[in-house]
């Protein structure tokens, strides 16, 4: 035994002999002065002792949360496929309901169609429609949305099943167009180039003194034989008079930037 240890005990057992041979009231005294020493140190490892049974309590509960949670996962992901499907649903049954209430206040005969494929390069110009040549659908017609003209049949694809449609917004797609409340009539086309914001389209050819104001209505005039007369186009937004002719800007009835339900004209009632 190391010396130190070896006096640490005989001054311990020296200490205990001494407690011992005194008297019963010195022997209290003696405790009570003990005990009076060691209760702050007893009372912080108390303390301590209930803070870290506290953080092992914790430390396990969250460690059963982390375990539970690892577990609904995989459920919290089928229910937000769930969630976009329903979305989508009642994204197509509010189309559909569209649909049969454009086909019930139209005269025209119509083919109902989906746009289903749009190129971001030629976003302003084409789309592609789930409807073709085995529904009756050709080139040269016209295809309309709830809110107005959006463009005509470019091309047949795919054996029949699908179509390529030029827009409105496409300079290429020009429309005989008349001002409503005047007699002005002119070609309407959309712009060269693309667009920082909503696409814009031009009215040219209105006479010099064009008689037309903002916010006035554009239509279709019926004259070319590919839009039938009295579809929508737009709205008048500004006026530019020249020498020889005018020139108005027309922000389009269509949201073209979001397209989802189109109906292809076969056919117009007399």
């Amino acid at each position: 035994m190391k010396p130190l240890n070896l006096i640490a005990l005989l001054l311990f057992l020296g200490g205990a002999v001494w407690a011992l041979t005194r008297s019963d009231r010195a022997v209290r005294e003696i405790q009570n002065a003990y005990f009076s020493a060691m209760t702050p140190f007893l009372k912080s490892g108390s303390e301590l002792e209930t803070r870290a049974r506290a953080f092992l309590q914790e430390t396990k509960h969250s460690k059963e949360l982390e375990a539970e949670l690892e577990t609904l996962r995989p459920e919290l992901g089928r229910l937000r496929l769930y969630e976009n499907r329903c979305r989508t649903l009642e994204e197509e049954n509010a189309q559909l309901r569209h649909a049969l209430d454009f086909k019930k206040a139209t005269h025209f005969e119509v083919v109902a169609s989906r746009v289903i494929r749009r190129n971001p390069s030629t976003w302003w110009q084409t789309v592609e429609i789930d409807a073709g040549s085995k529904r009756g659908v050709g080139t040269q017609l016209a295809v309309l949305s709830n809110d107005g003209l959006v463009g005509k049949i470019d091309r047949i694809d795919n054996g029949g099943e699908r179509s390529s449609v030029l827009l409105l917004t496409d300079e290429k797609c020009q429309v005989s167009a008349w001002v409503e409340g005047s007699p002005e009539v002119g070609i309407l086309s959309g712009q060269r180039g693309g667009f920082d914001g909503d696409p814009v389209l031009r009215l040219r050819f209105l006479s010099p003194n064009a008689a037309v104001r903002p916010g006035q209505r554009v239509f279709t005039t019926g004259r070319g034989g590919i839009f039938q007369a009295n579809i929508l186009l737009g709205e008048i937004l500004s006026v530019e008079k020249g020498a020889l002719d005018s020139e108005a800007l027309v922000r389009p009835s269509v949201n073209f930037a979001d397209l989802g339900a189109v109906f292809v004209v076969l056919s117009a009632d007399s």
